[in-house]
């Protein structure tokens, strides 16, 4: 379930791009619009969390709530959908370039 920012969470605009946490269980969130390395983010939780971008993330594209270590499961949708294959930092992008998959890693 995705919980809306409560009223009194102003957003001012353009310093605080949206995101979003599928499940509760995640460790990553999707970012709704464009991100730009060093914007503050806010996902929308209960609370509010507020996290800095590292890097910039491309709007639907998926970045970390926490730093997450080389073999770290990434979890979306409160399920693992890949493993880290480098260090990544809170706030950096999550995708092809640093995750693949656990059956590749079995191979």
């Amino acid at each position: 379930m995705v919980r809306q920012a409560p009223a009194d969470c102003e957003e001012r605009e353009g310093t605080m791009p949206k995101a979003i946490l599928v499940n509760p269980k995640d460790n990553v969130a999707v970012a709704v619009e464009p991100v730009r390395k060093g914007d503050e983010i806010l996902v929308q939780t209960e609370p509010p969390l507020r996290l800095t971008a590292a890097t910039d993330v491309t709007v639907y594209h998926k970045f970390a709530l926490r730093d997450l270590s080389r073999g770290d499961s990434v979890v979306k949708y409160g399920e693992e959908i890949g493993v880290a294959t480098a260090d990544i930092p809170k706030g950096a992008h999550v995708h092809v370039h640093n995750v693949t998959s656990r059956s590749l890693l079995e191979e």
